[in-house]
């Protein structure tokens, strides 16, 4: 079943969450409601999303910026045009080249259609992008969240999302992925907006600031 949220009914949702939860309504309370981070559901969402691998959001966003200015619209043929030191100039590493590589010749190539993924599951969405290589869970749960509005994805992978969860619940640090999955079962059918607002929580906490 695919299920997924809109701007009209997020408010709803939250409110929902709030009832079922006491710290996700302290979360609110403190800090009002979370953004509703959406992107595009295009290759460049997915470059993005790759460059947020394991880095923090401003080196990602550094990477992001500088390949706009050099593309204008990051399409798979405008990066396909570029060789590994032209990527590198925009601060890409020797993995995310080779990834973004990939990624742009599965589309072209007509092995990937990022267009058919409105009607498909999460189950098969999850399948098609790990055949790309540097798509793993992590790359997958974002790109279902933010550019499919999928509502139950609580992807564990996310350092900022599981610290936060701890922080809120004032969890020990040792505490098991599997504890924490206990924890967000009460949220289903909407882990994705329980997410959001933890993640509304930490940033908040940190004073980070959001680009885009």
């Amino acid at each position: 079943m695919i299920r997924q949220f809109n701007a009209k009914e997020f408010g709803s949702i939250c409110a929902e969450l709030s009832e079922k939860d006491e710290d996700l309504k302290a979360i609110m309370q403190q800090h009002g409601l979370p953004p509703m981070w959406t992107r595009p559901g295009t290759f460049q969402t997915l470059i993005l999303t790759i460059l947020e691998q394991q880095v923090s959001l401003a080196s990602a966003y550094a990477a992001f910026k500088k390949l706009k200015e050099r593309l204008r619209w990051i399409t798979p043929e405008r990066l396909l045009s570029l060789n590994d030191e032209e990527l590198r100039a925009c601060y890409f590493s020797r993995q995310k080249i080779v990834y973004a590589r990939d990624l742009a010749n599965a589309i072209q190539e007509g092995r990937l259609n990022l267009k058919k993924f409105v009607a498909c599951t999460d189950d098969e969405i999850r399948t098609e992008l790990k055949k790309i290589k540097g798509i793993g869970d992590w790359t997958v749960d974002v790109y279902l969240m933010h550019a499919l509005q999928r509502t139950d994805l609580f992807p564990l992978g996310d350092i900022a999302l599981v610290n936060s969860l701890k922080e809120v619940k004032r969890l020990p640090a040792d505490t098991t992925k599997e504890e924490l999955l206990a924890i967000a079962e009460p949220w289903r059918p909407y882990r994705t907006v329980a997410s959001m607002i933890l993640w509304h929580a930490y940033i908040k906490k940190r004073g980070i600031r959001i680009q885009g």
